[in-house]
């Protein structure tokens, strides 16, 4: 990725934006030119007034000889040779009217056929008008999805992008020379900032090695130093991270969600069952929560809000039993997707962390290739304390993927930075707000670009 060229990139498109923007309303000013030109009902009537015009003349041309040959018939009937003169003018008469007639046809034929060019013209210049607007509005679309993505990202680190520069700039603030003292502070300033401490340290002690640190001569230079570091130290960590969603490849995808309590594991579940209904997909949701008053009533109000079916056992019933339902309906009825909702449980409490294998196994036993998804919901606002909830559940069970809740009201964006060096889990999606769509797939690249471009002007 690279930090600067993210910034590059970023700075790049914006400048690009603006031709485009005046270029798409320059080609809907023509487009709308064009149309009003191009009335096909206007021009055709124009072209029938004029064809009436041409014939209505040449009728009365026709009529004009036609009283000058009668005139001329009375004239020569007074004389001697009366009757072959009549026979020849009488002649005459009857070639011109036939060559009248066919002037008439001639006239109407070009009619016709200067009415079905233009219609053919017409066609064709409406295509392309439709054909070049509905480019415009591809554009368009896809341009508007960018940039509501990106004002998501901004407007959802804002916090923390803040408390990031204040408290980086408040370390610099005190700068004297680059020495012992200097990365100590580095170091303290990057543990307040939720980055972690063995990601701390790391990203200090790889600093001391960088001659370029060493030779700079300003505040400037050294946060840009600084920051680089963070963001190269993050790419190095997560080559291999992929993350999407994994399906299976045939018959239902199951996902088990996994957290403690208060974290909004089944809202995520409700916002994610409306995302995969919204694309066409057939879902069902599991209420294998049966220990925390209320959450099955919730789940099924999600299940009501999203239009999608809920198994539900009652209240202390056992967990692997609504599994064991679930997912023998999603087999025989062909469901897409399965959603399951847990109990929220501690790290440190066995019996709970031995329920949720017993889940998993049941699970595996009807698919064998299932679950396709173990994600583990935290709250970004509960900081160091999400991190080490995530090294216990890891280490009790097959994590694939985090979900981060949450993250609009914290200051605390540096866990992406610890979940990913400590980790070496993916982050699948992130949370902005209560409402459905503020649950966005993780974007890394927007996500870098906003926490830290503040402290970076290019």
């Amino acid at each position: 990725m690279g930090l600067f060229d993210i910034f590059r990139r970023k700075k790049k498109q914006a400048d690009e934006e603006k031709p485009q923007v005046a270029n798409n309303e320059a080609q809907q000013s023509e487009l709308s030119a064009e149309e009003s030109e191009l009335n096909p009902v206007g021009k055709n009537n124009q072209d029938i007034d004029v064809s009436d015009k041409t014939v209505q003349e040449t009728e009365s041309d026709s009529n004009s000889d036609e009283q000058n040959d009668n005139d001329i018939v009375e004239q020569e009937t007074s004389s001697e040779n009366e009757s072959d003169v009549s026979i020849n003018e009488t002649e005459k008469i009857d070639d011109r009217q036939e060559e009248k007639e066919s002037l008439n046809d001639d006239l109407n034929s070009d009619s016709s056929d200067s009415d079905k060019n233009n219609h053919l013209e017409v066609s064709a210049d409406n295509h392309s008008q439709n054909k070049a607007k509905d480019d415009a509005l591809s554009d368009n679309d896809r341009s508007e999805t960018e940039d509501n993505e990106e004002q998501a990202y901004d407007k959802g680190l804002s916090k923390s992008r803040k408390t990031f520069k204040d408290r980086i700039n408040s370390f610099l603030a005190n700068f004297r020379k680059v020495d012992d003292d200097f990365f100590d502070e580095l170091e303290e300033t990057l543990i307040a900032s939720d980055v972690g401490f063995n990601t701390s340290v790391k990203i200090s002690d790889e600093l001391k090695e960088e001659a370029k640190l060493a030779n700079a001569k300003s505040r400037e230079e050294i946060q840009k130093i600084i920051v680089e570091k963070l963001v190269d130290l993050y790419d190095q960590e997560g080559d291999d991270q992929d993350n999407q969603l994994k399906f299976a490849e045939s018959g239902p995808t199951v996902i088990l969600f996994v957290g403690v309590n208060g974290v909004g594991k089944t809202t995520t579940i409700g916002k994610l069952a409306s995302k995969f209904k919204q694309e066409g997909k057939k879902v069902l949701l599991a209420a294998a929560d049966t220990f925390r008053a209320g959450a099955i009533e919730q789940l099924q109000e999600w299940g009501k809000r999203d239009g999608v079916e809920v198994v539900a056992l009652p209240e202390k019933s056992d967990p692997s039993a609504v599994v064991f339902d679930a997912i023998k309906k999603v087999k025989s009825e062909d469901y897409d997707v399965l959603l399951v909702d847990t109990a929220g449980r501690l790290q440190n409490k066995v019996n709970l962390m031995n329920e949720l294998g017993k889940m998993k196994r049941v699970i595996t036993r009807e698919i064998p290739d299932a679950p396709h998804e173990v994600l583990l919901v935290l709250d970004a606002t509960t900081g160091q304390n999400a991190m080490n909830q995530a090294k216990s559940f890891k280490d009790v069970t097959d994590v694939t993927g985090i979900v981060l809740t949450k993250m609009d009201s914290t200051a605390k964006g540096g866990i992406v930075l610890a979940i990913r060096d400590e980790l070496h889990l993916p982050v699948k999606f992130i949370g902005f707000g209560e409402q459905v769509n503020d649950l966005r797939i993780f974007n890394s690249e927007n996500f870098i670009y906003n926490l830290f471009k503040d402290l970076v002007n290019e």
